[in-house]
């Protein structure tokens, strides 16, 4: 088998009882890290360190990693224009915090049968967003509702959150 040492440099070709005999000489574990090569490739390395190590990249990894949100708006085949227009302002609030914005139309009893209705009602929700979101995912049936998930576009500037100064009259 070929041996690799601890800091990578390459040993040669040693029978596997003589393998094994440096890495108990070294105080490391024999690990076969390339099983179908010819011949076979192992490496003397402390494994319980090198787990740890992968453990401690993959946390860092994982803390660094942002976490995307959907947020879930609800309509019916008869929602209102009003009702529209503080969905739409709801939706763009979501948006601009960078969350996923999913918009299900759910039917109750025969108002399945006008998925028209709710294929237009989807569409001018996302020709009011337009500017502020991307159509993820086109409106599709799944079961009584019709689904669509919109993802923010990148152009929309964050609100501030710190109040304003009062001004002294």
């Amino acid at each position: 088998m070929r041996l690799i040492d601890e800091s990578g440099k390459q040993l040669g070709i040693y029978p596997i009882r003589e393998a094994l005999r440096l890495a108990e000489d070294h105080g490391v574990d024999l690990v076969e890290i390339a099983p179908n090569a010819k011949p076979p490739v192992c490496r003397l390395l402390d494994y319980s360190k090198f787990i740890y190590e992968r453990n401690k990249r993959e946390r860092e990894a994982r803390r660094t990693q942002k976490q995307i949100d959907i947020k879930e708006i609800r309509l019916r085949p008869k929602t209102a224009e009003h009702d529209m227009l503080i969905k739409v302002r709801r939706a763009r609030e979501f948006l601009s915090d960078g969350a996923k914005v999913r918009i299900r139309i759910r039917f109750r009893g025969r108002e399945i049968t006008h998925q028209e209705i709710a294929r237009d009602l989807l569409a001018k929700m996302a020709e009011a967003l337009a500017e502020d979101a991307i159509v993820e995912q086109r409106p599709a049936m799944d079961a009584m509702t019709m689904l669509m998930v919109l993802a923010p576009s990148g152009k929309i500037e964050k609100k501030e959150t710190t109040p304003e100064e009062p001004t002294s009259a």
